[in-house]
């Protein structure tokens, strides 16, 4: 399988850095690269790569801005590369449906691996980034409750509907349920779907099973 590119970073030897990395791989093409969030967004939906490969500063649009916009295209799959691995960064990138995150210091076989395990859907983060992430939900599930967000999302695991389902019921993008169900599990210390249905009625997040289903008959949308 054929894996195609489009690297996006406003500074031109790392694009040629990148560029030069990703031709070592037979199973890589760059379709292009381009400075700008704004020339990312156009070419992204022009081209329709299988990745998107995406620096967080950009001049004019940012990074996040520009990932929300080219995830909800629906066609390409954002794989951060950036310098900043700062809490703050790495959960904005993931909330607007970054599928993964990593370092300019990631060591190129590793590039390569991520950029192909991104393309077949895979959720890839460095590891530092992996624990910056936990350690973030984690202090939100401590200090936050549920997001009015999350609660929809809920509602639709409850339902039984899978996370493309939510998705389409929501109207949002099935990497940004993902990041809603990541950040539930965290906030309910659960490690599944079913518990994270229990604990929410048993702490009156949810309704008991038959006020949920009585609801569900009401609408065709999930609450």
């Amino acid at each position: 399988m054929t894996v195609t590119v489009l690297i996006v970073d406003d500074h031109p030897v790392v694009r040629e850095g990148l560029r030069a990395v990703l031709s070592t791989d037979q199973g890589i093409v760059v379709l292009a690269d381009v400075a700008t969030g704004e020339d990312a967004i156009e070419t992204a939906v022009r081209l329709a790569p299988d990745v998107v490969l995406m620096d967080l500063r950009l001049p004019g649009l940012d990074g996040i801005a520009a990932i929300r916009q080219i995830v909800m295209a629906g066609s390409s799959a954002v794989l951060v590369l950036t310098t900043y691995g700062t809490d703050a960064d790495i959960a904005r990138a993931i909330a607007a449906g970054a599928s993964g995150y990593l370092l300019k210091d990631t060591p190129g076989r590793d590039l390569l691996d991520a950029v192909h395990a991104t393309a077949r859907g895979e959720t890839v983060l460095a590891g530092a980034v992996a624990a910056k992430l936990a350690d973030h939900v984690r202090e939100e599930g401590r200090t936050g409750r549920l997001s009015e967000r999350e609660i929809e999302v809920l509602h639709g695991i409850a339902g039984g509907l899978s996370n493309p389902d939510i998705a389409r019921a929501l109207f949002i993008t099935e990497a940004t349920v993902k990041s809603h169900v990541t950040r539930i599990f965290a906030k309910l210390s659960v490690a599944d779907r079913t518990a994270a249905v229990t604990t929410a009625i048993a702490r009156g997040v949810l309704p008991p099973p038959q006020a949920q289903a009585s609801s569900d008959r009401r609408t065709t949308r999930v609450p």
